[in-house]
């Protein structure tokens, strides 16, 4: 019986692999979320209703491929791939269940920057959160950073340079930021949009639309982009002249949800003007990174999830719909159940509340909610 680590299992979705999961999770758990995968097949069937053995299932397992048993905390799976090994099957079970695969993020390599530097993007399958890092003359910058602090600080010590600048591009409601503890860590700004941020209890940079944030020798400016919708303060990042960060605004094949914050139907026209009119001005040729993806289809073939503004123009319906009632239809009537805990999740990203890790853990639990399509 092997170990299986996410990050064997991230490799493998990223690859493409073919791979047989196991989850012996509840069935309203499993349908909620679990491992995706373009080659992943998946067999539900809870913990308790293998107690007694596995006949009834054993016909439908492969018998020539290893089998990945999947709990929610690996304990039950443990177990589940002892009475598999028992009887003949290759396994292994998935180290630290389904927390761990939330919580693991894999780096992917945007770009070398034109003027110099790199451009990392950290793909958290599991949750669908995307975070990046801008490296140039020994100088770090990391945009909308996890609450997994330590793959940052690393990343960055690995690669020899200093984290001197973290933004948030607005105050997030699904997942919760690492963004102030990584700035208070290394003795960096801090960066949040001041609308975002007139309940937060620390200080920080005003992120506003005039904003230039310059790092490392090399001329890799960050310019700061209003783009409210999402939330009223969220804004966008033009990356390098060449990248177009939208947090949670725009995304490959869907649009962000206004409804977080309670103020829908507020927000619906700020949102609406951004994806129609404020992106209007700005370069075709930027490419889209955005701070979430909605299903796995999204990631292009070296894992990574970007696409020129000019194609997501043409492909994302989320911005073909002209008729503007339409338009407010659409991300106020066809909202998806909102985030775990957002509420609580909001009133920790301004400050309000510091839960122990593992009620964050419990917060975060479940798939990227951000977006409508």
């Amino acid at each position: 019986m092997r170990i299986i680590q996410s990050s064997e299992v991230a490799k493998r979705v990223m690859a493409k692999e073919s791979l047989f999961i196991l989850d012996v999770r509840n069935e309203g758990a499993f349908e909620d979320w679990k491992i995706e995968g373009e080659q992943v097949r998946h067999l539900n069937v809870p913990y308790f209703d293998l107690l007694d053995g596995i006949e009834d299932i054993e016909g439908q397992l492969p018998k020539d491929e290893e089998i990945l048993v999947v709990c929610a905390k690996e304990g039950s799976s443990i177990m589940v791939a002892e009475i598999l090994e028992e009887a003949g099957f290759s396994v292994g079970y998935l180290l630290g269940g389904m927390k761990a695969w939330s919580e693991y993020l894999e780096p992917v390599k945007i770009a070398d920057l034109k003027s110099g530097g790199e451009l990392y993007q950290f793909v958290r399958l599991g949750k669908g959160c995307l975070s990046y890092m801008i490296m140039s003359g020994g100088e770090a910058a990391i945009v909308d950073a996890t609450r997994m602090t330590d793959v940052y600080v690393d990343f960055a010590a690995k690669h020899g340079v200093k984290i001197t600048n973290v933004l948030d591009t607005h105050l997030h409601a699904d997942h919760i930021s690492g963004g102030r503890q990584i700035a208070e860590a290394a003795g960096a700004t801090y960066w949040l949009p001041p609308k975002d941020a007139e309940e937060a209890v620390f200080e920080y940079a005003a992120l506003e639309g005039d904003t230039c944030i310059q790092i490392g020798d090399t001329k890799i400016d960050i310019q700061a982009l209003y783009s409210p919708g999402h939330t009223i303060g969220s804004t966008s990042f033009i990356v390098d002249e060449s990248y177009l960060m939208t947090g949670d605004i725009l995304f490959i094949d869907s649009i962000g949800r206004p409804d977080l914050a309670g103020l829908a139907e507020d927000w619906v026209s700020d949102l609406r003007e951004s994806l129609y009119s404020r992106y209007k001005k700005i370069s075709e040729d930027l490419i889209v990174l955005p701070a979430h993806f909605m299903v796995i289809d999204e990631l292009n073939e070296d894992g990574s999830v970007a696409e020129k503004l000019s194609v997501l123009y043409e492909t994302n319906h989320g911005l073909n719909i002209q008729d503007e009632k339409e338009f407010r239809e659409l991300v106020t009537d066809n909202l998806p159940p909102q985030p775990n805990a957002y509420q609580e999740i909001r009133q920790m990203n301004m400050g309000k509340i510091q839960p122990d890790v593992e009620t964050q853990r419990e917060m975060e639990i479940g798939p990227n909610r951000c977006a409508v399509r």
